[in-house]
C-alpha cells in the first residue's frame, strides 16, 4: 500500500518539486502538492500552513520544507497527521525518503576512542582534568595520560584519582614500569602498553593492558603474551603497532590482518596517530580509511592523538568515521550515502539548482533584494532588476549600484565571496547561511521552528534587516496580512465567527 504525501511550499519552488516528485515510484508514493502561497517556502510561519493548506483525503503524511520554521508537532495536532520537516535541498528528497535503499542512523557505534593527552606530565591535575573533560565532550571514550621519557610525572597518581571522580574513564600510557604501576593503583581502567617482559603487571591489577611486541616486526612476542593473557583469562588488548609511511606502514597493516586471522575473537587496538600525525594530508581521509581498515578487521579500540595543527579536530573525525563505518558494515554496503560528516571540501551534489532553474527563478523576482545561488556555470546573482554570473565574486561589484550603500556592499561581499569558494571546491552553497565543512568544523546550532535574527549589518535603523537577507526577505515576500481579531487568545480572521 502506497503512501500519500503531501509536500507543503512556496510558489518559487512549485515546479522544481513537481519535477522530482512525478520521479517517485508510484507504487510507494501518491503525492499532492500544497501551495502555501508564499514565494519563499522557508518563509512560512505555521499560521500560515493552518490557514493557507488544505489537507486532501487519504493523505497520510505532510512534509514541510527543510528550512521552514514552522513547528511540525502544533501542525500534526493540528491537521491530525504526522508532519515532518524534509531535507533543506529538493533534490535530496529521493535519498531523504529512504530511496537510496536505506535509512540513515548514525547513533550507533562498536568503536571505543582513546585520546593520548601526550603532554600530561607537563600540565596541572585542574588542566588535565579540563582537557579531559573536553575530550570526552567532543566524543572520546576514555582519556590516556601519556608519559614523555626522562619527564617526571609526580603527580599522576592525583591525576588519575581526580580524573576518575570527575567520571572519566582513563588510561595510562608509558614505558615506565613504575608509572604504569602507580596509575593502576590510582583507578587506571587501561594499561597501554605491556609487552612480554612487563606483563606480570597485568596479573597485579584490574587495569585491562594493551599488548604490544617487542619491536613492532617481532609479532611472535606478541603472540606470547596474548597466549599467556588468554591462558589466564585475563582481559586485553592487543596492538601490533602502526607504523607511518615509508617507515613499514603496509608491512603494519598486513600483521594487523594477520594477528586478527590468527586470533579471531580477541579485542585489538590501533594507534592513528602514527597516520594522521605524521602525514601532512588532510586528516579527516585518512581517518575514514584506517577506520575503515578497523571496521573489516573488527578492530574496535583506537588510540588517537592531537598534536599537529592540521590534526586539530581528529577526536570529531574519529566519531564520524566510526559511525558511518558501523552504518555501513551493518548494511553491507559501502561507506556512500551515509550522510556529509566526512565530506569537508566538497560536496557529492554541490550544484542543486541548474542555471536555467536559476534563471526561470530570476524572472519571478519582483523586489530589488539580491539573491545569491551557485550553478556548475559559476555565481548568480540576481534581483528584479538584474540577473549576472561570474566566478570572481569581487567583479560583481561594479554591476550591483551598491556603492553608496557601505552596509549592502560589505553583505554582499561576504556572501559571494562564500559563494566563490563554494563553487571553486565544489560545494552547497546556500544564502545566508554557513558553508557546510562535514566534521571539520563546529556547524551552527540553531532552532528549527524561529526565524533568524537580523545579521550584523543592517542598511537603515536600529533593527532594519538588510536587504538581500532571510529576514529582509521575509518582510518582502510575507503575504499581506489576513485582517481579523484576537478572540480569546486566538487569531480568527474577518469573516469567521
Amino acid at each position: 500500500m502506497s503512501e500519500h504525501l503531501v509536500f507543503v511550499t512556496g510558489k518559487l519552488a512549485r515546479a522544481r518539486l513537481e519535477k522530482v516528485a512525478a520521479a517517485l515510484p508510484p507504487e510507494r508514493f501518491a503525492w499532492s502538492i500544497a501551495d502555501a502561497g508564499v514565494k519563499v517556502a522557508a518563509l512560512m510561519t505555521a499560521e500560515i500552513i493552518k490557514r493557507r493548506v488544505e489537507i486532501p483525503e487519504g493523505a497520510t503524511r505532510v512534509v514541510l520544507p527543510g528550512r521552514c520554521r514552522a513547528d511540525p508537532a502544533d501542525l500534526a495536532a493540528h491537521f491530525g497527521l504526522p508532519v515532518e520537516r524534509g531535507p533543506d535541498e529538493i533534490v535530496d528528497l529521493p535519498t531523504w525518503l529512504g530511496l537510496a535503499g536505506r535509512k540513515l542512523d548514525l547513533s550507533k557505534h562498536d568503536l571505543r576512542i582513546f585520546s593520548e593527552i601526550v603532554d600530561a606530565s607537563r600540565m596541572s591535575v585542574d588542566q588535565i582534568v579540563a582537557k579531559g573533560l573536553d575530550l570526552a565532550r567532543r566524543g572520546s571514550d576514555v582519556i590516556d595520560l601519556g608519559g614523555l621519557p626522562d619527564t617526571p610525572f609526580p603527580h599522576l597518581d592525583d591525576a588519575v584519582r581526580e580524573m576518575k571522580r570527575a567520571g572519566l574513564t582513563v588510561s595510562v600510557d608509558s614505558f615506565s614500569l613504575d608509572e604504569l604501576t602507580r596509575g593502576a593503583k590510582a583507578g587506571a581502567d587501561y594499561l597501554l602498553s605491556l609487552n612480554e617482559e612487563t606483563l606480570d603487571l597485568a596479573f597485579e591489577t584490574d587495569a585491562v593492558p594493551v599488548l604490544v611486541p617487542m619491536r613492532p616486526d617481532d609479532t611472535a612476542s606478541l603472540d606470547r603474551a596474548i597466549e599467556r593473557l588468554a591462558k589466564a583469562g585475563r582481559p586485553f588488548m592487543a596492538d601490533p603497532i602502526l607504523e607511518p609511511i615509508h617507515f613499514g606502514f603496509v608491512e603494519s597493516l598486513v600483521r594487523y590482518r594477520d594477528v586478527r586471522a590468527r586470533y579471531p575473537e580477541i579485542e585489538m587496538m590501533m594507534g592513528t596517530g602514527n597516520l594522521t600525525e605524521l602525514t601532512e594530508a588532510d586528516s579527516l581521509g585518512v581517518t575514514a580509511l584506517l577506520l575503515g581498515a578497523c571496521s573489516e578487521l573488527a578492530i574496535r579500540n583506537v588510540l588517537i592523538v592531537q598534536v599537529s595543527n592540521h590534526t586539530r579536530r581528529t577526536v570529531e573525525e574519529h566519531d564520524a568515521a566510526r559511525r558511518v563505518m558501523y552504518a555501513a558494515k551493518a548494511d553491507a554496503a559501502l561507506p556512500k550515502g551515509y550522510g556529509r560528516a566526512l565530506l569537508a571540501l566538497h560536496d557529492k551534489r554541490p550544484f542543486v539548482q541548474t542555471a536555467d532553474e536559476i534563471a526561470a527563478l530570476a524572472a519571478e523576482v519582483r523586489d530589488p533584494n539580491y539573491r545569491i545561488a551557485v550553478a556548475e556555470d559559476g555565481i548568480h546573482v540576481y534581483n528584479r532588476d538584474r540577473h549576472r554570473v561570474g566566478t570572481d565574486a569581487m567583479a560583481f561589484f561594479s554591476d550591483l549600484d551598491v556603492a553608496g550603500d557601505g552596509a549592502h556592499a560589505f553583505y554582499l561581499g561576504g556572501e559571494l565571496t562564500k559563494a566563490e569558494t563554494a563553487w571553486r571546491l565544489g560545494k552547497r552553497y546556500v544564502q545566508d547561511e554557513a558553508l557546510d565543512w562535514g566534521c571539520a568544523a563546529d556547524g551552527e546550532v540553531e532552532d528549527t521552528t524561529a526565524f533568524k535574527k537580523a545579521g550584523h549589518t543592517k542598511q537603515s535603523g536600529p533593527d532594519a534587516p538588510l536587504p538581500g537577507t532571510r529576514d529582509a526577505r521575509a518582510v518582502a515576500e510575507m503575504p499581506e496580512p489576513v485582517p481579523g481579531r484576537i478572540v480569546c487568545g486566538q487569531f480568527v480572521p474577518d469573516g469567521e465567527r
